[in-house]
């Protein structure tokens, strides 16, 4: 990390923000992306597939274009942004890491739900094995209390991880749900913390701040916004509000602001909004990325999206089993049935 800012900025337009568009980015988009970015003197971009290395699939949605190929034309593209990937033990595996290390990439962020820290270590341990700056990163935050997570936490620390990362997946917490858990991490570790934020509630861009005032030293954002759910923190509005509190970023405010209203706005299918679906995925604690998927199945079996996504939340529904929507959304049409007859 750059010793003349106060936190770094990582963006994930090309992997978090694949989940609004269906995962169809093609080489052009990312190309322009990752120049844009770099130019805006962002230090890291994450790209790949946006339920990480391998995600490409008929459970998660096929990317148009092969990932490791956008990997390697935004490695060719950059002049000094590093490139990042992201791995979900159990959907990339170690030799997926071994491929992209080869075309150029320097930091894999190894993601898991915040109460299985465990099957991060083969994984944390490979990329280390690489060279590779190494984040674990705990998904779903607000299912676990700042304990818990410090207990998760400390186990990807033990495998070598150089900074964990908590995600509020579903755009479900709080600033004072953000304080504690960033506060309980930044106590308890020896390495630097990091804040992921959803915007389901519009909290993203006061969450990551206050993540910041807890001694956070990493945080994500993507431009315009663009994600699952109803967005993530959106890079040039964190950007600007970090100016307005005089924090140091290291950062164009202004071509950041360029790179979101010139490439990115124009390529997504909807403006990032916060909808009843993404209201709700917030409210009910729902994995954001399950909002194209949760619409696609109420428009199949004719029942009510947020019926679905409140259904998601009362099970605690995590990433990785959204087979359980299309369960969930035939249990209400067989109810409605009934109900009917």
């Amino acid at each position: 990390m750059r010793t003349d800012v106060d936190y770094r900025l990582i963006d994930s337009t090309l992997r978090d923000g694949s989940h609004a568009i269906s995962h169809q980015y093609d080489v052009q988009d990312v190309v322009a992306i990752v120049r844009g970015l770099d130019r805006a003197g962002l230090q890291v971009i994450e790209v790949a597939h946006g339920d990480g290395l391998g995600g490409s699939s008929f459970n998660y949605g096929f990317s148009k274009v092969d990932e490791k190929e956008l990997i390697a034309q935004a490695c060719a593209a950059t002049t000094n942004a590093e490139i990042a990937v992201l791995l979900l033990p159990g959907i990339g595996l170690a030799d997926d890491l071994r491929d992209v290390r080869e075309m150029g990439v320097s930091v894999a962020r190894i993601a898991t739900h915040c109460t299985e820290a465990d099957i991060s270590e083969q994984h944390i341990k490979t990329a280390k094995g690489l060279g590779m700056e190494t984040i674990g990163f705990m998904m779903m935050a607000h299912m676990n209390s700042p304990e818990g997570l410090v207990e998760q936490a400390l186990l990807m620390q033990s495998y070598g991880a150089d900074a964990i990362y908590i995600a509020d997946s579903a755009g479900a917490m709080t600033t004072e749900d953000v304080r504690r858990r960033i506060n309980a991490l930044v106590e308890a570790l020896d390495v630097p913390v990091g804040m992921h934020a959803h915007n389901n509630l519009s909290m993203a861009v006061a969450n990551s701040i206050a993540a910041y005032e807890e001694g956070a030293k990493n945080l994500d954002g993507t431009s315009a916004g663009v994600g699952a759910g109803a967005g993530n923190c959106p890079t040039e509005i964190l950007a600007a509000v970090s100016d307005k509190y005089g924090i140091t970023t290291g950062v164009d405010v202004l071509a950041l602001m360029d790179v979101a209203e010139e490439v990115v706005r124009p390529i997504m299918p909807r403006q990032q909004v916060i909808d009843r679906a993404g209201l709700i995925l917030g409210y009910a604690g729902v994995y954001g990325s399950f909002l194209l998927h949760s619409q696609r199945a109420a428009e199949r079996y004719n029942v009510s999206q947020a019926e679905i996504l409140l259904e998601l939340g009362r099970r605690q529904v995590v990433g990785g089993q959204e087979d359980m929507i299309i369960d969930v959304a035939l249990e209400l049409a067989r109810k409605h049935a009934e109900a009917q007859s």
